[in-house]
């Protein structure tokens, strides 16, 4: 199966995200029959993900008290292609103290888009994105 991991924050290159991404990515890659792809969505606006079978979003807050997600989570959903019905799961790294709303607002963002949410959680560190990665069943059921 072909699996996509958005993620993306405020900025472009944040290392903190794309670390919990590539080891998500290690956990999902750990059966051998699935190929992962990453993509960060701040310098990949307008990238077309239709083609994957299963998308999984990780995310971030945009301030220690907010419990918004960052708006370029919702700019790439809406010039993303063809995600309506698409098999998804999403997360937030633990950086806020307003988890709960945050991980909501992310998965109203992506309801919103018509995904079908299989799955949300809070990542406290890489092993832990690792460990959902190896457990995350994206096959088709």
């Amino acid at each position: 199966m072909r699996v996509c991991i958005l993620y993306g924050g405020d900025s472009a290159g944040n290392s903190n995200l794309r670390k919990l991404a590539d080891d998500m990515s290690k956990g999902i890659s750990s059966s051998g029959q699935h190929i992962v792809e990453l993509i960060d969505m701040n310098l990949e606006q307008g990238r077309r993900v239709s083609s994957f079978d299963y998308i999984a979003i990780i995310t971030q807050a945009r301030g220690f008290f907010s419990k918004e997600v960052p708006p370029v989570v919702s700019t790439f959903l809406k010039s993303a292609g063809t995600i309506s019905g698409k098999r998804c799961s999403c997360f937030i790294s633990k950086n806020c103290l307003r988890k709960q709303k945050v991980l909501q607002s992310l998965m109203k963002t992506m309801e919103d888009e018509g995904m079908y949410l299989k799955l949300s959680d809070i990542l406290k560190n890489a092993d832990m994105a690792y460990a959902v990665g190896k457990r995350l069943h994206v096959e088709r059921n």
